[in-house]
């Protein structure tokens, strides 16, 4: 993944925060023609080795688990909010006018050998623990065990696992760093303005990247 340095996040630990809250990731595999990606949830499991697994599954009748052999080395793409950022939002613009639109993201990139399993213990343990993940916090969780054995064994021969043993993790938080303080509180307050959900967690995002960056420089 291209990443600027400025854009650049190193903290580990930020990084697998932010893909536990998002839960889900663009699966990217080559099947010997072509890139195929599916969107599947994750579980980003960093007890073991340098980076840790991730795990997740796909359906049975997905053919893109069929091109996986040993040593098929795959991506998943996190993907996070983002929004256009009009120059207009720019005070400097009016200034010089040497703006352009850009495009503000938060992602990850996490890269490594994917394994298939159809091991339905496996299966088992990997869709328990995704369950767990997304009804923690729910008055009554609903938990696998709920529904009849019998039922719970026919899905879970319609899917298959995925592991992935991460080699690299990239990820870029590309908050207008590389504009002037007024220009990223001008950006900040117009995607205020702007409809959906995205643009003003970008703006939040924006907002406390630039009293990161006010800190740093002791302003």
């Amino acid at each position: 993944m291209y990443v600027p340095r400025r854009f650049s996040v190193d903290d580990q630990d930020e990084i697998a925060a932010f893909v536990a809250g998002t839960g889900v990731a663009d699966l990217v595999t080559f099947d010997g023609a072509k890139p195929i990606a599916s969107l599947i949830p994750i579980i980003w499991d960093r007890s073991e080795g340098e980076h840790g697994r991730l795990l997740g599954h796909l359906a049975l009748a997905n053919e893109q688990w069929r091109s996986v052999v040993p040593g098929t080395v795959a991506l998943a793409i996190v993907h996070g909010p983002h929004a256009y950022i009009s120059p207009s939002w720019y005070p400097s613009t009016y200034e010089h006018g040497r703006a352009v639109p850009t495009w503000n993201y938060v992602t990850a990139h996490l890269t490594g050998p994917l394994t298939v399993h159809r091991d339905p213990a496996w299966l088992r343990s990997v869709v328990t623990r995704l369950t767990q993940v997304n009804e923690a916090g729910r008055a009554r969780p609903w938990q696998v065990s709920d529904a009849p054995p019998d039922y719970v064994a026919g899905h879970l021969r319609a899917i298959v696992g995925v592991e992935m043993a991460v080699a690299t993790v990239e990820a870029s938080y590309k908050l207008s760093q590389n504009r002037g303080v007024r220009d990223q509180e001008g950006a900040a307050q117009g995607l205020r303005d702007e409809p959906g959900a995205g643009p003003a967690v970008i703006a939040d995002l924006m907002a406390a990247s630039a009293r990161s960056q006010a800190a740093e420089s002791g302003g």
